[in-house]
C-alpha cells in the first residue's frame, strides 16, 4: 500500500521545532504586551466575499492563490490568505468601534494559505503574526507599528535590519497619480505581461510590483506617485519620518514600494534582513495603512494601519543570527531509579518536583549507572537524584553534582534543599 504523505507546501513541526517555535511565540507575545496589542482570533475559514472585497480581486492572491471551496450547502468558503480583512470583520460584527477603548489595538497569530510555489520561508500553509490599530489617523501610530515590529526582530536577536517605507498618498493623489501612470504605461502595453495588462485598467500600481515586469527599464523610469501627492498627504508622510528620525529608526524612502494587496493608503512599509545567509525572501514584516478598508466591508469609515510578520522567515533569519536563542534548556534534575523496585518511589519524588516548579525527569527503564550518567552527560544535566534500595527503607536520596562531582544524603528537607541548590 502507498504511504500517504503531507501536502506539498505543508510542513510536521517535531517536538525539535515547536520548542523553538514557542521561544519565538513567547517573545511575540512579550512585544504585543508592551505595546498593548490584544490577541483576537479569527475563523481560519471565511467568506470568499470578504477576501475578494477586502484584498482585491486583481490581486495575484485572490485570482491566483486562495484555496476556495464550496461547503455542503453550496456556499463559497476560503480559507484566510492573510490576516487583516479577517480582524476587519470582526472589529465591524463586534462593533468594535463603539467601545471606549479607542483605537481598538489587535494582534493576531497563526496558519495562513496561498496556493504558491513553496520555497525557504514561505510554505503554502505559512504562519504570520499581525497587528492593527483601528479607529484613528494618527503619524505616531503609524510609527509605533513599525516600532513594535522591530521590538520583536530584536527580541529574536535580528540587527542586520532595513526599513523600506514609502507613501501612496490619500485617494486624491493616488486618482491623480493613476491616471498618470496608465497614461505613461499605455505605450509600452504590449510590453507588459499578460497579467499586468488587465492590471493596467484596473490597478495600474500593481504593474510596478510584478515579479515579471518590474526591473524592465520603462517600468524603472514610470512616474513616482510621491510627484502627485497633494500637501496634506506630503505633509503627513512628512510627519511620519520625523517621528522616526526623532526615534532614531534607519529607513529608506523606496519611491517603487506598493505593496501587494489593494487595501493600503497613505504609509506603507517593509523591513527586510540584509544577512544573505537567510535566504533570498529577506521580507521580515511589511504593511501600512489601509483607510477605506472597513467601509469597503460594511463597516463605518474609519482608519487602520497594521503589517503581517512571516513567522517561518522570523524563525530562519534568528536561527542564522542568533542561534543561541534556541539552545535546549538541559533538565534540571534527572532521577535515577536502581532497579524497578524503587520506581514508584522515585515517582513520588518525581512528582513533588514538578509541583515545586522544577524541570525534572526520571529514567523508566531499567539501566545501568553507567548508562544514566552518560545520559546526563549528553545533555548537559547538572543534578542527579539517585535513589536505590537503601533510599526507600530509609525514605531518603541522594543528590549527586554532576558538575563538581560531589554528592549528598538528603532527607526531610530535601526538595528545599534540591531547589536551592538549582537557584545557585
Amino acid at each position: 500500500m502507498e504511504k500517504i504523505t503531507k501536502p506539498r507546501g505543508t510542513e510536521d513541526l517535531l517536538f525539535e521545532d515547536t520548542r523553538k517555535w514557542h521561544i519565538m511565540e513567547e517573545i511575540i507575545r512579550t512585544s504585543a504586551r508592551k505595546y498593548n496589542f490584544l490577541e483576537i482570533r479569527t475563523p481560519i475559514f471565511e467568506h470568499t466575499d470578504l477576501f475578494v472585497k477586502g484584498v482585491g480581486d486583481t490581486t495575484d492572491v485572490v485570482t491566483k492563490e486562495m484555496y476556495t471551496f464550496l461547503d455542503k450547502k453550496g456556499r463559497s468558503l476560503t480559507l484566510r490568505p492573510e490576516g487583516t480583512t479577517g480582524a476587519i470583520r470582526a472589529y465591524i460584527e463586534h462593533k468594535m468601534y463603539g467601545y471606549d477603548n479607542q483605537p481598538i489595538k489587535l494582534y493576531y497569530m497563526g496558519p495562513m494559505f496561498r496556493y504558491e510555489r513553496p520555497q525557504k520561508g514561505r510554505q503554502r500553509q505559512f504562519h504570520q503574526f499581525g497587528v492593527e490599530t483601528i479607529g484613528i489617523k494618527s503619524a505616531q501610530v503609524d510609527a509605533e507599528t513599525i516600532l513594535v515590529g522591530l521590538d520583536v526582530c530584536k527580541g529574536m536577536g535580528l540587527k542586520n535590519l532595513k526599513v523600506l517605507i514609502n507613501t501612496l498618498g490619500d485617494n486624491e493623489s493616488r486618482l491623480k497619480y493613476r491616471e498618470a501612470l496608465i497614461e505613461y504605461l499605455l505605450q509600452y502595453k504590449d510590453e507588459l505581461c499578460n497579467d499586468c495588462q488587465v492590471r493596467l485598467e484596473k490597478n495600474p500600481l500593481r504593474v510596478l510590483d510584478c515579479k515579471i515586469d518590474s526591473e524592465k527599464e520603462f517600468l524603472v523610469n514610470a512616474p513616482k506617485l510621491i510627484d502627485y501627492l497633494n500637501e496634506e498627504s506630503k505633509v503627513y508622510f512628512e510627519t511620519v519620518l520625523k517621528i522616526l528620525d526623532d526615534l532614531n529608526v534607519d529607513y529608506e524612502i523606496d519611491n517603487r514600494l506598493v505593496r501587494g494587496l489593494d487595501y493600503y493608503t497613505d504609509t506603507i512599509y517593509e523591513v527586510v534582513s540584509l544577512n544573505k545567509e537567510s535566504g533570498a525572501q529577506a521580507t521580515l514584516f511589511g504593511g501600512g495603512r489601509y483607510d477605506g478598508l472597513s467601509a469597503s466591508l460594511g463597516g463605518p469609515d474609519v482608519s487602520g494601519i497594521g503589517f503581517g510578520m512571516g513567522l517561518e522567515r522570523m524563525l530562519i533569519s534568528a536561527q542564522v543570527e542568533n542561534p543561541e536563542l534556541f539552545d535546549e534548556r538541559p533538565l534540571d534534575v534527572y532521577l535515577m531509579p536502581l532497579s524497578n523496585e524503587v520506581s514508584s518511589y522515585t515517582l513520588t519524588i518525581l512528582e513533588q518536583l514538578r509541583e515545586a516548579g522544577v524541570v525534572a525527569e526520571m529514567e523508566y527503564f531499567e539501566k545501568s549507572t553507567k548508562a544514566m550518567f552518560k545520559y546526563c552527560e549528553r545533555n548537559k544535566i547538572k543534578y542527579a537524584i539517585i535513589i536505590g534500595e537503601n533510599e526507600l527503607e530509609n525514605n531518603t536520596l541522594i543528590l549527586k553534582d554532576l558538575e563538581n562531582n560531589t554528592q549528598e544524603e538528603l532527607s526531610e528537607a530535601w526538595l528545599e534543599i534540591v531547589l536551592e541548590r538549582i537557584k545557585k
